[in-house]
């Protein structure tokens, strides 16, 4: 559509919301010349701070940031929420992958850790604007985040996308450690033999800890030379074995054992 080429993902455009969807997106008729073209708010995009039903209501008037222009469908994707927090908006979108950024843990919840940046606006509701997921915390296995991270902890991390959805920085803090998977990868070879200690059961195999910090899988095929069930009918948590490297994927970091080449029996701890 050749008025499309008329507006670019940045742009401040108004309009009048004309239909509200579910759940909660809502149709626009931008003013002037654009109003030939179909514009949305999606329902991630609508704010950050309030519920959807007090935001998008049909005959409002409202001012939104684009941020998608599809030419084929003649479609233009809106954020109403850009505008409600500029300042926010215009910090996160201008951070880079690959970004250092440092704070202050602000919370820590069974999802994940808030941090709240040195630099940068505050969160209009969330303790702080940068969100470090759980796997994004360490290479080593915990079982609490508070064994890696506690609230007024100083940390640096590294940026890994703009999240519009809550106006979040993600952020990871594993990334500027280095991965003790590559560096077990780098002296590890398809053969080698290992004594190690099984952690965890699942039905379809065993993990077994083989040095410190590295874990790989036995499948349940490779336990024993003959056909059984479940892995408990071999092993239990704690048991010392002797495992053989079959295959391992420094891009995945998955590292798959053999019990059975090994020809080992349990040992004595």
């Amino acid at each position: 559509m050749e008025i499309l080429r008329a507006v670019r993902v940045g742009d401040i455009v108004s309009g009048t919301i004309t239909q509200v969807g579910r759940p909660h997106g809502a149709a626009v008729r931008l003013d002037g010349r654009l109003s030939l073209a179909s514009a949305d708010i999606g329902p991630l995009d609508v704010s950050w701070c309030r519920l959807p039903d007090g935001v998008i209501q049909v005959g409002r008037r409202v001012t939104a940031e684009v941020i998608d222009v599809d030419e084929e469908r003649g479609r233009i994707g809106l954020s109403l929420a850009a505008t409600e927090n500029p300042e926010l908006w215009a910090f996160l979108k201008g951070l880079r992958p690959g970004e250092v950024l440092s704070g202050k843990v602000a919370e820590v919840q069974r999802f994940g850790v808030f941090v709240a940046l040195d630099d940068g606006p505050p969160h209009p509701v969330y303790p702080g604007v940068g969100f470090i997921s759980i796997p994004q915390l360490s290479w080593r296995h915990f079982d609490e985040v508070s064994e890696v991270v506690e609230v007024g902890q100083r940390v640096t991390c590294s940026v890994l996308c703009f999240d519009t959805t809550h106006g979040e920085a993600r952020l990871s803090l594993r990334a500027l450690q280095p991965d003790p998977f590559q560096r077990f990868a780098d002296a590890a070879r398809e053969g080698q033999e290992f004594c190690g200690t099984v952690t965890k059961l699942v039905p379809f195999g065993v993990f077994v800890r083989v040095v410190e910090g590295i874990e790989g899988l036995v499948p349940l095929d490779e336990l024993v030379s003959m056909p059984v069930e479940t892995p408990e009918q071999v092993v239990q948590v704690g048991d010392r074995v002797k495992v053989t490297i079959i295959s391992l994927d420094r891009d995945a970091r998955r590292l798959l054992l053999s019990r059975k080449k090994a020809g080992s029996d349990p040992l004595s701890p």
